[in-house]
């Protein structure tokens, strides 16, 4: 997940906040009462995709777990979606390594004109940097890339199950996420070369190089740390400021589903997150659902970017109610189109 927040985007939204309830330039569709009939979410399912992804062990850019688990994710994409788009490509590091890359868009209804985009990294942090030991080590980041992954899965086995008339849906598996400098890396990684949009490459180059040409979704979720024991998710500055109306949809559906104490409808600081470059880049308004921490200096739990990020705070609950808010939008959404 990355991580340190930009000065730009705390003043802008800070000095916006009467915008950010509506999106720029994003006209806000009007609230529709419609009958939503949302297929079941399998919390075992989403724990046991986490699990899977763990036993790769660290998924960080070019090593052999990453390899495995691009393969096992390709697999699974096809296993569900109508049809998957593979993007490869070479990414370049803050040190100058050559990042071999790998996206993977699974398309659900792939003609329907009305979109969602549904998104969460698959990578892994290369070091520990938040440690206080072995922080020159990958982490296996069940929570930080794992259990985004796993309900967005287990979101694309029920889209599987019932499928889309008049919506189509994107899932996409975002790669070279969590390969970004941070301060906390100075005495780690001696060669720096490029601090400069160094996080969320993959996200970067997909939205500078759609997977279609033209494409558009009317909104995007994104998932981060979504799998952790006891998370609150907050009303995020960047979301709030780009996709004000989409943060409201989904926050209020977490309401109506009895998950209110989760999504809290605290105002919390922007971040730089992969949202951050398809609202900017690829124009899409998009919110990310990620866990906040109010006891930490930096806002995220205190698992992040640690040797602690593993199975032991991995929660079913916690899966169980982003995923059933995920579905219960996308499907929310299937219905407000039957009725225009």
């Amino acid at each position: 997940m990355s991580k340190y927040l930009s000065i730009f985007l705390l003043l802008l939204w800070f000095n916006s906040c009467n915008q950010c309830n509506k999106s720029n330039d994003v006209v806000v569709p009007p609230a529709k009462e419609v009958v939503v009939n949302a297929p079941a979410f399998n919390a075992d399912s989403a724990y046991y995709f986490t699990q899977r992804q763990v036993d790769f062990g660290p998924r960080n850019m070019n090593s052999k777990g990453h390899e495995e688990c691009a393969k096992w994710l390709i697999e699974k994409a096809k296993n569900y979606a109508d049809t998957v788009f593979v993007q490869q490509f070479d990414a370049t590091g803050f040190d100058g390594t050559k990042l071999k890359s790998t996206n993977i868009i699974a398309s659900f209804n792939p003609t329907a004109a009305n979109r969602i985009l549904l998104c969460a990294h698959w990578d892994t942090r290369p070091w520990a940097d938040q440690d206080t030991k072995d922080r020159d080590k990958p982490i296996l980041a069940a929570s930080d890339g794992a259990s985004g992954v796993a309900v967005l899965l287990e979101v694309a086995r029920a889209l599987q199950s019932q499928k889309l008339q008049n919506i189509g849906v994107d899932v996409f598996f975002i790669d070279a996420e969590d390969y970004g400098y941070s301060s906390a890396l100075a005495d780690i990684v001696k060669n720096v070369v490029n601090t400069e949009n160094s996080f969320c490459l993959g996200s970067q180059y997909w939205s500078k190089h759609l997977h279609t040409p033209g494409y558009r979704a009317d909104f995007g979720i994104l998932l981060d740390m979504v799998g952790a024991r006891n998370a609150v998710f907050t009303r995020e500055g960047t979301s709030a400021f780009n996709a004000g109306w989409v943060q409201d949809k989904v926050w209020s559906n977490a309401a109506k589903l009895g998950y209110a104490s989760m999504f809290s409808n605290q105002n919390t600081a922007p971040i730089t997150d992969d949202h951050y470059y398809i609202n900017g880049i690829a124009k899409i308004p998009t919110v990310d659902i990620i866990q906040f921490d109010a006891s930490t200096a930096s806002g995220f739990a205190p698992y992040w970017h640690t040797h602690n990020d593993n199975m032991s705070i991995i929660d079913k609950n916690t899966l169980d109610a982003v995923g059933k808010v995920v579905l219960y939008t996308v499907y929310q959404y299937e219905a407000e189109k039957v009725v225009q």
